[in-house]
C-alpha cells in the first residue's frame, strides 16, 4: 500500500486525533483513548482517502458504505466498557477499522458483514496487520450469530429500526448492546444493559449510520 508519508507522522496525526477529537468530548477509558492511538485507521481506507484517515468525520470505504467517524468509535467502544476478557459480536464488519479496536480491548470479536467484498478485505487487512482473535461470517448481521451466543458486548455499526430482540437474546448476563437506533437519515445511539435477566435502556446521544439491512432491519 502506497501511503501520503511515512508511519511516523501517522502515528503523530493518531496522537493529534486522540487529544483533540476524543479527550475534550468525553472519551476517558484509558484503555480506548491507548488503542485509538495505536490501532492504523490508514490502512483500512482505500488509497485514495489515506491523507483524510485521521480527520474528524466518517468516510467512503466503497460499496455505499463508511468507515465511521474516530470519536463514535471510540464511544461506542466506551460504552461496552470491555475489560479485556470478553466475547464480542460486532454487527457490520465493514472496513474492519472497528473490529481491530475491538480486538485490542476483548478476549474474541465475531464480527458479520453482509457484504463479501468487504468481509474479504477486511479480513485480509486484520491478517497483514497480525490479528488472530477476530472471527469473520458473511450473512445477515440483524439476525446476530447464535452458534458463539452468548456475547459479553454486541456492537452494531448500523442504524437499525428497532433494538432486535434476537440480538438482545444473545446477549449475556451483565452483556452491553450498543446500538444507534432511529430512522434511515439519523439515530439515536442506545446502549442495553441485561441484568438479572431484565433489559435496560440508556440513550446517549444522537448519531447518523448507514441502514441495517437484514430480517431484522430494513428492507434493502
Amino acid at each position: 500500500m502506497k501511503h501520503y508519508t511515512n508511519e511516523k507522522t501517522f502515528s503523530e496525526e493518531r496522537r493529534k486525533m486522540v487529544q483533540i477529537q476524543l479527550v475534550p468530548r468525553g472519551i476517558t477509558n484509558e484503555n480506548v483513548l491507548r488503542v485509538m492511538g495505536k490501532v492504523p485507521r490508514h490502512r483500512f481506507l482505500p488509497d485514495s482517502m489515506s491523507r483524510s484517515a485521521y480527520e474528524d468525520g466518517p468516510l467512503p470505504i466503497g460499496e455505499g458504505q463508511t468507515i465511521s467517524q474516530p470519536y463514535m468509535v471510540a464511544l461506542m467502544t466506551q460504552c461496552l466498557e470491555l475489560g479485556g476478557c470478553e466475547k464480542v459480536l460486532e454487527i457490520g464488519t465493514g472496513s474492519g477499522y472497528q473490529s481491530a479496536v475491538l480486538a485490542e480491548l476483548s478476549r474474541r470479536v465475531y464480527t458479520i458483514e453482509r457484504i463479501e467484498a468487504l468481509s474479504s478485505r477486511s479480513r485480509e487487512t486484520l491478517r497483514v496487520l497480525g490479528y488472530t482473535n477476530v472471527e469473520f461470517k458473511v450473512g445477515d448481521g440483524s439476525q446476530g450469530w447464535v452458534e458463539f451466543a452468548p456475547y459479553d458486548g454486541i456492537i452494531v455499526t448500523a442504524g437499525a429500526p428497532d433494538v432486535p430482540e434476537v440480538l438482545t437474546s444473545q446477549l449475556n448476563e451483565g452483556g452491553r448492546l450498543v446500538i444507534p437506533v432511529g430512522g434511515n437519515s439519523s439515530q439515536d445511539l442506545a446502549v442495553i444493559y441485561k441484568k438479572g435477566g431484565s433489559l435496560k435502556k440508556e440513550s446517549v446521544c444522537g448519531c447518523v449510520f448507514v441502514p441495517l439491512i437484514g430480517k431484522y432491519g430494513w428492507d434493502r
